[in-house]
């Protein structure tokens, strides 16, 4: 992520969607938005990957999105946890039978953000 190296801008990307379609990897290391709790499956660990399709909410963890927003954004930071990767295309990507039916797969994925609040409740009626 290039903000993490700007200066006054919030560092982790917030909950969000694109309207491109965003395939990340994860090399070595260990991906600061999503973190393996200790005991816990999960996590972004190194060789996955994710594939956030058009308009498919994604974004840090609720627990690392709430730390992180509490630190001051006064001076640059550096990801050097470890080396992933990202590619952005505005087609939409099919993913195969064997994707959808591996045993890797995560399957309770959006659980991460089950401890988010309705930012603007009111607009939901």
């Amino acid at each position: 992520y290039f903000s993490r190296l700007d200066e006054n801008t919030f560092r982790p990307p917030w909950f969000h969607r694109n309207i491109m379609t965003e395939f990340m990897g994860l090399i070595y290391g260990e991906y600061d938005a999503k973190k393996k709790k200790s005991g816990a499956a999960g996590g972004f660990v190194p060789g996955g990957a994710s594939l956030h399709s058009i308009m498919t909410p994604h974004g840090p963890d609720s627990e690392n999105y709430f730390a992180n927003v509490k630190n001051p954004c006064d001076k640059p930071t550096k990801f050097e946890g470890g080396l992933a990767f990202m590619f952005e295309s505005s087609a939409m990507c099919k993913v195969s039978t064997y994707a959808l039916e591996c045993e890797q797969r995560e399957k309770d994925y959006a659980s991460c953000w089950d401890g988010f609040r309705g930012t603007f409740p009111k607009l939901h009626m």
